[in-house]
């Protein structure tokens, strides 16, 4: 029973709203997901709602679904067909959008851009300081760093980037019928880290 309407006694435009209200809070959540990975919350939301929804939305559409403005969802749907996670259906250009559902090859290439980058930039700059580090201590000279420590967040960075570099491998199934495989192959990368330890 909610507010006291057993769910069967309620008519299909209350459960329609109901429903609207609940993928709406799913949007909301998909968006503070999103924002939390350095991304704009409006993408998150607008893909959530297009990847729910049977049918493709017009960006009208989108506005008023999700109370914002046309030029927030006309600049937020044209980064996201940017990166290759709305699509719309057909040339024209009002065309209504469709959430590309795969969105791993999207992930993929972030992960590889960004995060790839950082790691590879702070893998550069130990390198540096541990030559540097071992350069003092051949030549006699005393450190105020621990040569041990920058040698061991190197192993980490290094670590961290075979990591990184096992993720991008990895393709997550299209369908259920590929779940099984994916799931030995995790199972797989985890037994290969336990072996590291």
């Amino acid at each position: 029973m909610m507010n006291g309407i057993a769910p069967e006694n309620m008519g299909p435009a209350a459960a329609d709203d109901r429903l609207e209200r609940r993928v709406l809070q799913v949007c909301d959540a998909a968006g503070s997901f999103i924002e939390y990975w350095g991304f704009k919350a409006i993408h998150g939301r607008i893909w959530t709602v297009l990847a729910l929804r049977r049918e493709p939305m017009s960006q009208i559409e989108i506005c008023e679904l999700l109370g914002v403005s046309r030029s927030l969802v006309s600049t937020s749907v044209a980064q996201l067909v940017d990166f290759g996670l709305v699509r719309p259906v057909s040339e024209h250009r009002m065309a209504p959008y469709e959430a590309v559902i795969d969105v791993w090859p999207t992930i993929t290439e972030i992960l590889r851009s960004r995060e790839w980058m950082i790691l590879e930039s702070a893998r550069n700059t130990l390198e540096a300081a541990l030559e540097e580090a071992q350069l003092q201590q051949e030549s006699g000279h005393s450190s105020a760093y621990n040569h041990d420590r920058i040698q061991m967040l190197l192993t980490m960075t290094e670590m961290a980037q075979s990591f990184l570099k096992i993720l991008l491998g990895i393709r997550v199934p299209k369908s259920v019928t590929g779940i099984g495989h994916w799931v030995n192959r995790a199972r797989q990368v985890v037994d290969s880290f336990r072996t590291l330890s």
